[in-house]
């Protein structure tokens, strides 16, 4: 699958250096902050599964907040390194198959995940599923200057990107409300909360969060009803 081939160990064994860049610290302070404020509207939840985890970089965040996170990959290289920075539970599974019961966890999450996934509804389907409260999804922009100057790198240089398919915020909540009513199997997309915002504006620009569409990171929540409280 595209996932497995595009994080590979030669991918693994650089992912987190990443993080250590000018780039990548301000990247992961402002994706955090949004996903925070999604958190914050499901006071009470306890049990995470982070889809598509990778080397575990917000799995472990996810347990420094308080919940009992578990993360799951595909790609083994990947596992791999994500079991050399902490001890959190990691499975290795397909995204459109979790292997657990339903409601298992309160949340589910994916931070840059759906780009990647050749079923993106399937995945959110299976997601639905196994949260009793919600969905946190933090999901690269469609329409941001982020999104060209990925697109315009991959031009010279190849990356994991050249396969990844980014959203806007209304394909996001077309998507979602698709895999809800699926999920429910009823016909009616209504049933769950969204709430969303976007980040990772160009520096230029004075916001660091908005309800603006144009942001290079969606952090968007699909939540049950009577879930969410402030954000």
């Amino acid at each position: 699958m595209p996932e497995a081939r595009a994080f590979d160990e030669g991918v693994a064994a650089h992912y987190e250096a990443w993080y250590g860049t000018e780039e990548g610290r301000r990247a992961d302070a402002l994706e955090k902050q949004s996903l925070q404020r999604l958190h914050d509207c499901v006071p009470g939840a306890r049990g995470v599964l982070e889809v598509g985890c990778g080397t575990g970089h917000f799995t472990r965040w996810l347990e420094e907040q308080g919940l009992s996170a578990v993360g799951l990959d595909l790609s083994a290289a990947m596992l791999s390194e994500a079991k050399i920075w902490n001890q959190v539970p990691y499975v290795q599974a397909d995204a459109h198959y979790l292997p657990f019961a339903d409601n298992a966890f309160d949340l589910t999450a994916f931070v840059t995940t759906l780009e990647f996934l050749e079923a993106p509804r399937q995945a959110l389907t299976e997601a639905i599923r196994v949260a009793s409260r919600g969905l946190l999804l933090g999901v690269l922009n469609r329409w941001s200057v982020l999104a060209v100057r990925r697109r315009l790198a991959g031009l010279f240089r190849p990356s994991v990107y050249d396969e990844a398919r980014f959203y806007s915020v209304g394909e996001l909540r077309q998507l979602s409300r698709a895999a809800d009513a699926e999920a429910r199997n009823d016909g009616d997309g209504e049933c769950w909360q969204i709430v969303w915002h976007t980040t990772l504006f160009p520096r230029w620009i004075p916001w660091e969060r908005a309800k603006l569409p144009w942001g290079g990171f969606i952090a968007m929540a699909l939540l049950t009803p009577g879930t969410r409280q402030g954000g």
